[in-house]
C-alpha cells in the first residue's frame, strides 16, 4: 500500500544521541560504564523522565536505590544536552524533501519534556514537523502500543499508509504489529535510499 504520511523518531533518527558522548569523561572504565547505563540511567533515568517523570523526582529515587553512583546520577541530566552531538544533515535533506511534496511529517519520540525544551530554538528544522508527540508530555512510551494508537487518532494517521522510522527494535516491532509499514533505521547515513523505497517516483 503506498505510503502517505511519515512519523519519525528524533534520537539516532535526525539526532546523534549517545549518553557515551559525555559519560565516558566522568567514568573512563568501560565495563562500569555499560553497567551504569543499561542497569541505571536507561531504565532509572531515561525511561522514567522520558514517561513524565519530573528529573528531580527521578535523580533522588535512582540515587536512593544505587547511592554508590550518586555522582555520576547526579551529573546526568546537566550533561544531557551534551549527549545529542548534533544532527544528521541526511535525515534533515529527506525530511523536507518529502515535506515539499506535501507528504504530512509527525513525530513519535521518547524524550522528556523538560530536556526537549529549547531543541527547536537550537535546531530550528523541528518546528517544520506538522506536529508532533513527545513521550514526556504524554505519560507514555515507546513500545506502548498506547502512544502509537495516540499518534493515529490525534495526527489521523492509516497505520497501513504510514512509514514509521526508528533506530530501536523493540519500537519498530510494536509497530509493525499495529499494521504500520516500517524502516527499522540501524544506519542513519542510509535514510535517504532506505526512503526512496517507499516514494511513488
Amino acid at each position: 500500500m503506498a505510503v502517505k504520511k511519515f512519523l519519525f523518531d528524533l534520537g539516532n533518527v535526525f539526532f546523534d544521541w549517545n549518553p557515551r558522548h559525555v559519560l565516558k569523561e566522568f567514568i573512563p572504565d568501560e565495563k562500569n560504564l555499560d553497567n551504569f547505563l543499561t542497569n541505571i540511567a536507561f531504565p532509572h533515568l531515561d525511561m522514567r523522565c522520558d514517561a513524565g517523570v519530573k528529573i528531580d523526582i527521578a535523580v533522588r529515587e535512582a540515587i536512593e536505590k544505587f547511592p554508590e553512583y550518586e555522582k555520576e546520577i547526579k551529573l546526568y541530566y546537566p550533561n544531557h544536552r551534551k549527549m545529542v552531538n548534533g544532527s544528521y544533515q541526511d535525515s534533515i535533506d529527506i525530511f523536507q524533501k518529502i515535506k515539499s511534496q506535501d507528504y504530512p511529517c509527525y513525530v513519535l519520540s521518547n524524550w522528556s519534556d523538560e530536556t526537549y525544551d529549547g531543541m527547536e530554538e537550537q535546531y530550528p528544522f523541528l518546528k517544520e514537523f506538522d506536529d508532533k508527540i513527545i513521550s514526556g508530555r504524554e505519560f507514555l512510551v515507546k513500545p506502548d502500543p498506547k502512544i502509537y494508537q495516540l499518534a493515529a487518532s490525534r495526527f489521523n494517521l492509516v497505520p497501513e499508509e504510514t512509514l514509521f522510522v526508528d533506530d530501536r527494535k523493540d519500537n519498530i516491532e510494536t509497530a509493525i504489529q499495529l499494521g504500520f509499514q516500517t524502516i527499522h533505521l540501524i544506519d542513519p547515513y542510509s535514510i535517504k535510499s532506505e526512503i526512496k523505497k517507499f516514494l511513488v517516483v
